[in-house]
């Protein structure tokens, strides 16, 4: 985040006038900008909420998530403390939250805006007048909650219970103090509340131990009634350490399952996250955010992919066997989908029209637009704040992927386009300074022929035409290997195979070589006079004409070629040798670069645009064979090139 700009955050409750505090904090992100955080601090009291705040608490996070809001969970009792750290570590700059307008009673604690006031004294906040405010859960609420208790927890606290009494009457027998026995009765009350699920098993023990003790231990025995006088300041200081001691345990037991839960849920993230960035294609992203949150959830998974404004066929992943399909794909799944891409909005009954769909849909976003639309099946099971923020970090996560995944084929595509306008530039470049020689000399030429032809006699005239002929040869072949790589930097090369006579095709390469091949010394080595290979004879043809022409023009006159053809394996090898000066070791590797030549210029004096190495390296490819380049011994250059045998059964 820039430290310059605004980080609004809203507090998340299951108020009923939550949502206008929500919404309120994203009119200010709309002035503001910058980030937008919506914020649910859960207690060790938040599992006893009532079904209907449980569902106004996720309509909440809905809402916020909707209007662009980040949704993050924080764990802790103490509620200011644990906003007020999460302001430090996030540099929020402003803090948006409800306030009851109810008058405050003389003993009634600080408000939760005061507080914070007391940790954030310097911290901008919003307070919005609340009618509504959430109130603090009391005991009374967590009895209400937990009044079926289970049986398991149950036996186990009346078991601790009786093993303490048990020992409890050990330790009076043996002549042991009554302060003994009430230690041994914390520590069952300790005990139950870290070996039980609910908080109210703590607070009946610690009613059931005081009792238990008057009833055992104090005089009169086996009677509720006291007649110490200072019993009853022991019992209530009993109750209050074993309520106190309780408690402590149950809130340190829930700390611990939310650290758990938290470090699960970093797991999670990072698997998904590291499995994320290993998928190659747009596929592979939604595979594996499919099966993460089908791992998750347990629940159906269906998912369409966005292109264009364009929804693409539903991807289903079932939960088992039993799930179809069709169940998801009906006109009223349809519509919610519909929704859903046109407001950039998760579709719940908090936000949209359809409340009766099969799924809650969600917007995979990237940016302003919609890069999926993912459905997790509802099937009436219960929809906790935990799985809802998993979910919507792994989408977060998906979403992060995609982007990267598109910011990357964006910059594959730059580079080609790069490529191709470099590609160009150094086209029109080369054509433009290499063409205009050649083209000077035939117009020369010809001028010279059509004015002063008559004053020529015969060898001058040949030598003219001649001249004329070479260059206009030589532009033949430049645009033969121009539309060459044009074809083939668009795809469009097309091979026509077939089993062709190597001699043959060496011989009719020959024919077509430069006129200059008369002052070399051209040899023919083909010991095979049936070898056949695969090939495309003309594009062949094309290969040994420019390896010929440049052993011809890069070697003295009297030099001798050798154009070779021999059986390798399943392969014909051609290989084209000369016995001139050879090529340096660092221009080798970049001999059959588009452009490259020898001298390290786009255009030399030997009128090389550095074309023909490159066609011939592709057109050898094509065929599915290689090519690479030699020192001959004892001094010169070989071009091998190889091409798959053809085998041919004579029947007699």
């Amino acid at each position: 985040m820039d430290f310059g700009e605004e980080h609004i955050l809203v507090c998340l409750s299951s108020s009923p006038s939550n949502a206008k505090i929500i919404r309120t904090a994203a009119r200010m992100y709309g002035v503001f900008h910058g980030t937008f955080t919506a914020l649910y601090v859960k207690t060790s009291s938040s599992d006893v909420l009532d079904p209907q705040n449980q569902k106004r608490l996720q309509d909440h996070m809905q809402l916020a998530q909707d209007l662009g809001a980040t949704v993050e969970t924080v764990y802790g009792d103490d509620v200011p403390l644990m906003i007020a750290e999460f302001v430090r570590l996030s540099n929020v700059t402003k803090i948006v939250i409800g306030r009851s307008i109810i008058k405050r009673h003389f003993f009634r604690k600080l408000s939760l805006s005061e507080q914070l006031l007391t940790h954030l004294p310097d911290m901008e906040i919003h307070i919005i007048p609340d009618q509504n405010v959430e109130l603090p859960i009391s005991y009374r609420a967590i009895l209400k909650k937990n009044v079926s208790f289970a049986l398991a927890d149950t036996a186990k606290s009346l078991g601790i219970l009786t093993a303490a009494s048990a020992l409890g009457i050990f330790f009076k027998e043996m002549g042991f103090a009554e302060a003994n026995v009430i230690m041994i009765y914390l520590f069952a009350v300790l005990l139950i509340s870290v070996m039980t699920e609910h908080r109210a098993y703590s607070f009946f023990s610690s009613i059931a131990s005081v009792l238990i003790f008057n009833f055992l231990f104090t005089s009169p025995q086996f009677s509720l009634t006291a007649y110490d006088k200072d019993y009853p300041l022991t019992f209530f200081i009993m109750f209050i350490s074993a309520l106190l001691t309780g408690s402590l345990a149950a809130r340190l037991k829930s700390s611990a399952q939310h650290s758990a839960q938290t470090a699960v849920r970093m797991k999670i993230l990072f698997d998904t996250n590291q499995r994320l960035q290993k998928a190659l294609t747009i596929q592979d992203i939604y595979d594996v955010t499919a099966q993460e949150l089908l791992q998750l959830l347990h629940r159906d998974i269906i998912l369409y992919p966005v292109t264009a404004d364009h929804i693409g066929a539903p991807l289903f992943y079932p939960e088992n066997a039993n799930s179809a399909l069709e169940d998801y794909t009906t006109d009223e799944e349809k519509k919610v989908i519909l929704w859903t891409k046109e407001h950039l909005k998760h579709a719940s009954s908090a936000t949209s029209p359809y409340s009766d769909a099969e799924c809650i849909y969600y917007a995979i976003k990237s940016h302003d637009s919609v890069a999926g639309i993912l459905g997790v099946a509802i099937r009436n099971r219960p929809w906790d704040e935990y799985e809802n923020a998993m979910l919507l970090s792994i989408l977060g996560e998906c979403a992060l992927a995609l982007e990267n995944r598109k910011n990357a084929y964006e910059k594959e595509q730059a580079a080609i386009r790069a490529k191709n306008e470099q590609l160009r530039a150094n086209l029109l470049r080369a054509i433009s300074h290499d063409l205009r020689t050649p083209l000077t000399s035939i117009s020369g030429n010809a001028s010279n022929l059509l004015y002063n032809g008559d004053s020529f006699d015969v060898s001058t005239k040949l030598r003219l035409y001649q001249d004329i002929y070479d260059d206009s040869m030589w532009l033949i072949n430049l645009v033969e290997n121009l539309l060459s790589v044009t074809r083939l930097e668009e795809g469009r090369l097309q091979l026509h195979i077939c089993a062709e006579l190597v001699e043959e095709v060496i011989s009719e390469a020959l024919r077509h070589a430069n006129r200059l091949k008369s002052e070399h010394d051209i040899i023919v080595d083909c010991p095979d006079e049936l070898l056949l290979a695969k090939m495309d004879a003309r594009l062949i043809v094309q290969v040994l004409i420019n390896l010929i022409d440049n052993a011809i023009k890069y070697t003295p006159p009297g030099s001798r070629i050798c154009v070779r053809a021999i059986r390798k394996d399943d392969w014909a090898e051609i290989s084209v040798e000369d016995n001139g000066n050879g090529i340096l070791d660092e221009h080798k590797a970049h001999v059959f670069e588009m452009f490259y030549t020898c001298t390290d210029k786009i255009v030399d004096s030997r009128k090389s645009l550095g074309l023909g190495l490159f066609l011939c390296k592709a057109i050898i490819n094509a065929h599915g064979g290689s090519i690479h380049v030699a020192d001959s011994v004892p001094h010169g250059t070989v071009f091998r090139f190889t091409l798959p045998i053809e085998e041919v059964s004579l029947n007699g």
